[in-house]
């Protein structure tokens, strides 16, 4: 089996952390194969904000947990938070943004990170923390909507087993 179909049928969710950030080079390259997702018309609407300040990291926890409703760390302990944006004006943005974030998931585990998305990006950008957060390193909030938070670090945990796939998962016409 190739490598890349053996990530795709490997990568697991990993929700426990070791606490160690995680390396630049091996960040850079997550980062760049963020970039090389598909997009609608090859627009590349998507933004990717990458967090490995812990101070900040604790802040946007707090505001994803409001949101959710919930008293807890939903960023699981993670060294490192990705926000994946995307452009309001593009039709394809909210389907860009997402294959963004699985490129990233797949390349974090091909090379030994630990993944996981984490909703409520939308809500998150609609915080005044967040707004001057991305005003700050110049993105305007008001063009951009959140898709999604990807949690990035080594896992303190062995990889989960496969749920089984459900029946009826595939059609096929002939």
């Amino acid at each position: 089996m190739n490598e890349t179909i053996k990530s795709i049928l490997e990568r697991r969710s990993i929700r426990k952390f070791k606490d160690t950030q995680v390396k630049e080079e091996d960040l850079d390259l997550i980062l760049k194969a963020g970039t090389y997702a598909a997009s609608g018309r090859g627009a590349q609407a998507p933004i990717i904000v990458s967090i490995q300040d812990p101070a900040v990291i604790k802040e946007l926890s707090k505001i994803n947990a409001q949101v959710m409703g919930r008293e807890m760390d939903p960023f699981f302990g993670a060294p490192t938070v990705i926000m994946v944006l995307t452009d309001k004006e593009r039709n394809t943005g909210v389907e860009d943004a997402s294959l963004v974030i699985g490129n990233m998931m797949l390349a974090a585990h091909s090379i030994g990170l630990g993944s996981c998305w984490i909703h409520r990006a939308k809500e998150m950008v609609e915080h005044p923390y967040v707004q001057k957060m991305l005003a700050k390193i110049g993105i305007d909030h008001e063009k951009y909507r959140g898709v999604g938070n990807l949690i990035l670090g080594y896992a303190d945990m062995p990889l989960p087993q496969p749920a089984k796939r459900k029946d009826n998962y595939i059609y096929k016409i002939k």
